[in-house]
């Protein structure tokens, strides 16, 4: 849950809540500084400024010029406090957040050395806390929250700041209703009001970005070949070709990301997708549509685009085909195409990169009588850019339903991983490796079975959570017992609702007395933690980590030896040989003078194996090394789809497939994580959990099927007629030659050695036959990972 700022509206109206982006009122802007970067914002005089501190413990940093260049703290209704030492800093070393602030300051003549700074939230911030200003004079606000590089073992993270801007004079305020401003130097720059059409020329290498403005709002898009058509031929992007060619219901960024035409002739690439909703099955809105509908005559995108096509002479047609950004096709199990609302929301976009010389045209639809528009047509921006721009591959992540769109990131080991392969998918808001060229996924599971493998974990979420109260926050929200936890230890627990369904699974770190780290899937576990140290008035901080902190885990039967030849002990702590299963060590890289890294014998293979984790700076350098000394043990990169075939082999469960908010730890498999009869603590969901456990309901059990059809996840399995339970995971195991599934069962046909059958295609005319088996089906007393190999 993130905090919200007093100018901020409520998301309900008519009794339906809309998350999404904050609720602002004219007049009011909201900018992001991110965590040790800048941001530069022009105010006028009378404006109010309000400062929030979202997680805590962020210091900010603020100069206010003048338009004399004349830099003076008094003019915003504070005292300065010398030099603007670190906005000198953050400039001077090339955050990307600077470049723009560097251009305002050049642009204005101001020097920021005369700047006279003033220093918020220097002393023991909370999540929510606020600085509020005022302007008496027109001028150029400089905002950082700065922040020094977290060591591993540290967990002084930095975070971002949010500055809210009231303007005396709405119409200074950059309204809801225009669009955001461009991402480059554009060559077209084009709204498109509802109900109206246009076309564009784009050669090839440029881009094309369409933006829904005020959000829920589709647009028609389709592209011609100019060459194509210079031979009198019209050769557009077919979507049943793409369908087809790209194996998707339309393109997304990565490696299936083209749009084709029936000559199989690729036109554009989806290079950036912030909504990830749209359509390819329905034409672009027809006079029969509406006529069907008894609006006769109603405007709508195919007479529209027909009308700018024929100035290429393109033939027109009753009904285009096209590309409908936005649009929300839904197919029910009648077989029933339906629509509802567009999930995009206000400034969503798609950037193509045009692969040929193109002739585009594009709508904002009109339709008004439907939800396919969310009831309210608005309009659309076209803009095109340079081939020079080097827009990056990206996904648009938000980390509620709430945040703000993040794009698509690297890890730190990006870079790493990519001298391996170019099968990167998007997870969890980053891209990571599939599966490597060269290896393949068998034989990657094969390397972290008999040798060592190496695998990039960085997008699993960090929070550090400190203060006097932060075991008790931490208890509060776990199922394990906290109490037993010692400095150095590591365990393994469930987080929980009130009604027993799971948030998240992960790990707690006990670094200090009051000192923790969470590490889980999700970052909805990290911001349940924040949420319930203010509802409980808890004296604790949590704050994320997960860009300061990015971690491998080398894993295999050598991963031992591996790391014993390059990370080195302070006597204090334990050495590689010494650490035992679920405890970690402060290191360094090679001698007492490399970069430091926290090294945790834990994994997610059913081996033996280790995490460590660095900061993203020093990554390539703890990469390289370990590739460097594994390459003796033969030691392989491992991709996505090979530590599936591990994980389900070991019995270890997956978010969204073995638990989710609606299955209890004991019905996920990990009813070992609710010690109830050790446990005396009151944890977030015990007495629901109490219940459970004394009358079960479901149960995850191993099956192995026979034959070599592999079910996929959510399959149903049956007895006789009657439904008992689904798949969750299910894989073709190399160690074991079987087909091998992870099942959810009602407990009454739990029993180990019961026949079941496990329904495709409608549920009942194909069975697979299947029997319940010991789980986890490989290692079941977790030998190997306690690095028992004899």
């Amino acid at each position: 849950m993130q905090a919200r700022h007093r100018f901020e509206l409520s998301n309900q109206k008519a009794g339906i809540i809309v998350p999404g982006l904050p609720i602002l009122p004219h007049g009011i802007e909201r900018h992001i500084v991110p965590g040790g970067g800048t941001r530069g914002i022009k105010i006028h005089k009378g404006d109010e400024i309000s400062i929030l501190d979202r997680q805590g413990l962020q210091m900010g940093e603020l100069v206010f010029f003048a338009p004399n260049g004349i830099s003076d703290a008094g003019m915003i209704g504070a005292k300065g406090q010398g030099s603007a030492i670190n906005i000198i800093n953050i400039l001077s070393c090339g955050d990307p957040s600077s470049i723009k602030v560097l251009k305002s300051l050049e642009t204005a003549g101001f020097n920021i050395k005369n700047g006279d700074a003033v220093r918020i939230f220097e002393e023991g911030s909370r999540a929510g806390d606020t600085v509020d200003l005022f302007a008496a004079i027109d001028g150029l606000l400089i905002v950082a929250a700065p922040g020094e590089n977290m060591l591993p073992e540290c967990q002084n993270a930095v975070s971002d700041l949010i500055v809210y801007i009231r303007r005396l004079e709405p119409e200074n305020a950059k309204s809801g209703l225009v669009a955001p401003d461009p991402l480059a130097d554009p060559l077209v720059d084009l709204n498109i009001q509802p109900g109206n059409a246009k076309t564009f020329n784009v050669k090839a290498g440029e881009y094309i970005q369409i933006l829904d403005v005020q959000g829920r709002e589709c647009s028609d898009f389709q592209a011609f070949s100019s060459r194509a058509l210079d031979k009198g031929l019209e050769r557009e992007i077919d979507p049943t070709t793409t369908r087809s060619l790209m194996g998707s219901l339309y393109p997304t960024p990565g490696i299936f990301s083209k749009y084709w035409t029936s000559d199989h002739e690729a036109l554009v690439e989806i290079i950036q997708d912030t909504c990830g909703r749209h359509d390819t099955f329905g034409l672009a809105c027809t006079a029969r549509y509406y006529e069907d509908l008894g609006y006769p005559g109603h405007i709508n995108c195919s007479d529209n685009m027909n009308i700018d096509l024929a100035n290429f002479n393109i033939k027109p047609r009753g009904g285009w085909p096209a590309i409908n950004f936005f649009f929300n096709t839904m197919l029910d199990d009648t077989n029933a195409l339906g629509l509802d609302d567009p999930w995009s929301r206000p400034g969503d976009y798609v950037m193509l990169k045009a692969l040929t010389d193109l002739v585009c045209i594009s709508t904002a639809c009109p339709c008004d009588v439907d939800a396919a528009n969310g009831w309210n047509p608005t309009d659309i921006q076209v803009r095109t850019y340079g081939a020079k721009e080097d827009f990056k591959r990206s996904i648009g992540w938000r980390k509620t339903a709430e945040a703000e769109m993040e794009e698509t990131k690297q890890t730190g080991f990006h870079d790493s991983f990519a001298k391996h392969t170019r099968n990167f998918i998007e997870y969890n808001g980053y891209w990571l490796a599939n599966d490597m060229t060269n290896y393949g996924t068998i034989n990657e599971y094969w390397a972290c079975r008999e040798k060592a493998a190496i695998m990039d974990l960085s997008p699993l979420r960090k929070y550090e959570v400190t203060g006097p109260d932060s075991k008790e926050l931490i208890q509060l929200c776990v199922t394990r017992n906290i109490e037993k936890l010692s400095i150095g230890q590591v365990v393994y627990t469930a987080m929980c609702y009130e009604h027993g369904g799971m948030i998240d699974d992960g790990t707690v770190y006990r670094l200090g007395e009051n000192n923790f780290r969470w590490v889980g899937g999700n970052d909805t576990s990290g911001l349940w933690l924040r949420e319930q140290a203010e509802k409980s008035g808890l004296n604790a901080w949590v704050r994320s980590s997960t860009e300061q902190l990015c971690n491998v885990a080398v894993q295999g039967p050598k991963s031992r030896e591996i790391l014993e030849a390059l990370f080195w002990t302070a006597p204090t702590q334990p050495t590689i040989k010494e650490l035992e299963w679920f405890r970690f060590s402060v290191t360094r890289l090679n001698d007492f003078h490399g970069p430091s890294c926290v090294v945790s014998r834990t994994g997610y293979s059913g081996e033996l194996g280790y995490e460590i984790f660095c900061h993203p700076k020093d990554a390539n350098e703890v990469f390289d090394r370990l590739w460097e000394v594994g390459a003796s043990f033969d030691m392989a990169p491992l991709g996505l789809e090979a530590l599936n075939l591990l994980r389900v082999e070991a019995g270890l469960i997956f978010a969204g497939y073995e638990f989710s908010d609606q299955v209890n730890p004991f019905e996920a498999g990990i009813g070992f994580t609710v010690p109830l009869k050790t446990q005396t603590a009151q944890f977030i969901g015990r007495y629901v959990l109490e219940e459970r456990k004394a009358n079960p309901q479901k149960q995850l059990v191993g099956l192995v099927v026979e034959g070599g059809t592999l079910p996929a996840t959510g399959d149903c399995i049956r007895i006789g007629k009657a439904q008992i339970g689904e798949i969750t995971s299910a894989i073709k195991s190399p160690i074991l030659e079987k087909t091998i599934a992870l099942a959810r069962v009602d407990v009454v046909h739990s029993q180990i050695g019961n026949k079941l059958e496990i329904g495709q295609l409608d549920g009942q005319q194909k069975r697979l036959k299947a029997e319940i088996v010991p789980f986890p089906h490989f290692d079941p007393k977790k030998e190997r990972v306690k690095g028992n190999y004899n």
